[in-house]
């Protein structure tokens, strides 16, 4: 049956109040005026292909959407904006998540393209319980990290590449810019999958405890529309136990006890053993010189850089874990908030290569490289090329340069 100009226009609104943008809003956002859009959702006026574009991309959706024969109503950033309506007001993370959606969305349009079937990568569920304390909640995370380790073959060893890591699980990664209190989010959506966004306004090592963090959602909220980890919401139930979660797989405890008992520490001051010869029982006792297990912010630095983690996030570790008690764990902090554990790093050369690796934007680099293949198979137009590459930053003379020197323009 053809889709009316009437239906079209309901479509149109339904998506724009779904997602909680007024119609002066997206009037602003594809340069129209609210009466042409009022008069578009009404089915008085007809919109133009390039119109319906500007429209789908403001209200987060697919443009093929709006001629489905089943529309649907509610998308998964409508969805979550649903839970978290006061997040519609707020114009700059709109935007963020329409242009992450846009991306996704793109990206599976991509797949397939080439048929790639994405259904092969399926990120694990571990279904819990709503955690009914603070305690509870930090029990279930440290839990799930421990069991996901083990599922994914970790050992005590440190996670790597998170951004690898969560790729390989089919969850979908991006940097964006985000608010400031606004670490990450996480989406799920039926068309383009599990999609985990990390503000890229932040240092790499908070980046990468993100991506811990919102993994911990991938693997336990997923009955949810979707999930926005902010600053103000840290000690919301949920929050904390993917905070536990990502304290925990990345930090995990006998790594840490391993690391530093390969520093020669974290032993007792005074061991004994019973040894049992047969006949009687010699007790045999050892005592540490004084001091000799006491751990430095030095030490603290190594066991961050051997995780991938910040000296702060180190610091809290090994206190959590009791290796070390509040009065040493204040004293490091204090020598670290005056630059010394900067200058410590500096000096074992213990801070620049994990800040150099920081967090990949490896969505980028697959999502480009699947649009140069699909141009090389003709699945899509060089136009296409130059729109896709510009979503991700690449300008167009970019692209040309490229097409020429790789000899694409000779294929």
């Amino acid at each position: 049956m053809p889709l009316t100009r009437e239906e079209l226009g309901r479509r149109i609104r339904s998506a724009r109040e779904s997602c909680g943008v007024t119609q002066e809003q997206l009037g602003e956002a594809i340069e129209l005026s609210r009466i042409a859009i009022s008069q578009i959702e009404a089915g008085g006026r007809s919109v133009s292909s390039i119109e319906l574009d500007r429209i789908a991309h403001a209200v987060g959706r697919d443009i093929k959407a709006f001629f489905a024969d089943a529309f649907v109503e509610q998308d998964a950033l409508a969805a979550l904006f649903r839970t978290e309506a006061q997040l519609a007001e707020q114009a700059e993370l709109r935007r963020a998540l329409q242009d992450c959606l846009a991306l996704g969305r793109e990206m599976t349009n991509l797949e397939r393209l080439l048929e790639i079937d994405r259904a092969q990568l399926r990120a694990a569920t571990h279904e819990l319980p709503a955690p009914r304390s603070r305690w509870d909640a930090i029990q279930q995370g440290q839990r799930v990290a421990t069991d996901e380790r083990q599922r994914l073959g970790l050992g005590a060893s440190p996670i790597g590449d998170p951004v690898e890591l969560l790729e390989s699980q089919g969850v979908r990664t991006g940097l964006v810019t985000l608010p400031g209190n606004i670490s990450g989010l996480t989406l799920w959506d039926d068309k383009i999958g599990i999609f985990v966004v990390i503000n890229n306004e932040h240092p790499a090592l908070r980046r990468r405890f993100s991506l811990a963090h919102e993994y911990a959602h991938v693997l336990v909220d997923r009955e949810r529309s979707g999930a926005i980890s902010r600053a103000e919401n840290r000690t919301e139930l949920i929050e904390v136990r993917a905070n536990a979660f990502a304290a925990e797989f990345m930090m995990p405890a006998d790594g840490v006890a391993q690391f530093i008992q390969a520093l020669g520490k974290g032993s007792a001051s005074r061991a004994q053993v019973s040894v049992f010869d047969g006949a009687d029982v010699v007790q045999v006792e050892q005592r540490a010189a004084p001091g000799s297990q006491t751990i430095q912010l030095y030490d603290a630095a190594l066991l961050a850089h051997h995780f991938g983690v910040s000296r702060i996030s180190a610091l809290y570790r090994l206190k959590n874990l009791r290796l070390i008690d509040e009065r040493e764990f204040q004293r490091m902090k204090s020598e670290e908030d005056t630059g010394a554990g900067k200058a410590i790093a500096d000096f074992l050369a213990a801070d620049d290569p994990v800040e150099e690796r920081g967090t990949r934007d490896e969505f980028r680099r697959r999502f480009l490289g699947l649009a140069l293949e699909a141009n090389r198979r003709e699945e899509i137009t060089r136009s296409k090329l130059t729109e896709l590459a510009a979503m991700v930053g690449v300008k167009p003379r970019e692209v040309e340069r490229l097409l020429s020197s790789a000899g694409f323009d000779k294929a």
